[in-house]
């Protein structure tokens, strides 16, 4: 299987870039959606495909006007990665009216290490609150997104919760602050039950040995993303922002049609 290689900025994905505002002939202002965020969110080179991240496949489901600007860092926390100062480079690119999706959890968890751990009911909302208050300083708007699910199933072939409380730490801290939040927990979850044990393996990074030169021993990989995987979790977060009015409707493009793998951009490395 071939995959389409076209060059772009590493970590940073366009969509089209303007729109005509009616009637004047003026350009409109297009309105940049930046992504804040972990591995499941990344973007990845060529020399990783298909492996992709959902923050990498939005631009496939945004039309005229939008942007992606994906800064999502794999391994990160929501503390390592304002730590590290990827936080401070995200905000000072972003411009009023601009929206600053923040996801974190998976890496939050990890206990053996300080620099990323983070306890759910404090540094973890504290963290977060930065992401928020630090947005709304600079003009954008912030909307939480909760953690996409791993591919774990109980013995029954129901999808098993991986993310302990983290989850419910988000929404917690979404309704106090009145910031809108992406429950990718909850809709991940049912799409792997719709999907099945099975059915998964195509969005997850399963692949079988040969056919795939960056993988030619293969791979099985329940956390991260293959094309077909990404398309569909970015799919679910841009259908939240359609549906809870984040940008307007005709932001949006493709939301329920097929998209092929082709479609997503893999930088090259």
């Amino acid at each position: 299987m071939l995959l389409k290689r076209t060059p772009a900025v590493l970590g940073i994905a366009f969509s089209l870039l303007s729109t005509a505002v009616a009637g004047t002939g003026a350009a409109a202002t297009p309105v940049t959606v930046h992504v804040a965020g972990d591995s499941t969110a990344s973007t990845y080179t060529s020399a990783l495909a298909p492996r992709a991240g959902w923050g990498q496949a939005l631009p496939v489901f945004f039309g005229h006007g939008v942007l992606t600007a994906n800064e999502a860092l794999s391994g990160a926390s929501s503390k390592s990665f304002a730590d590290l100062g990827r936080l401070d480079r995200l905000l000072s690119r972003v411009k009023r009216g601009d929206h600053v999706l923040i996801s974190f959890g998976h890496n939050d968890q990890k206990k053996e290490d300080p620099a990323r751990y983070t306890e759910p009911s404090t540094t973890y909302k504290s963290y977060l609150s930065q992401y928020i208050d630090r947005s709304r300083a600079r003009g954008a708007k912030p909307v939480l997104v909760t953690s996409v699910e791993r591919r774990r199933f109980t013995g029954t072939g129901t999808a098993a919760p991986s993310h302990g409380a983290y989850p419910a730490a988000m929404r917690e801290l979404a309704a106090a602050k009145g910031v809108p939040l992406i429950d990718l927990t909850a809709s991940s979850t049912a799409l792997w039950n719709r999907t099945g044990v099975e059915g998964t393996k195509k969005y997850f990074l399963h692949l079988p040995a040969g056919p795939w030169p960056n993988y030619p021993d293969g791979i099985e990989d329940n956390t991260h993303f293959q094309a077909a995987g990404a398309i569909e979790v970015a799919r679910l977060v841009a259908t939240a922002l359609r549906d809870q009015h984040v940008l307007p409707p005709g932001s949006f493009r493709r939301l329920t049609a097929q998209v092929p793998a082709g479609a997503i951009v893999w930088p090259e490395a």
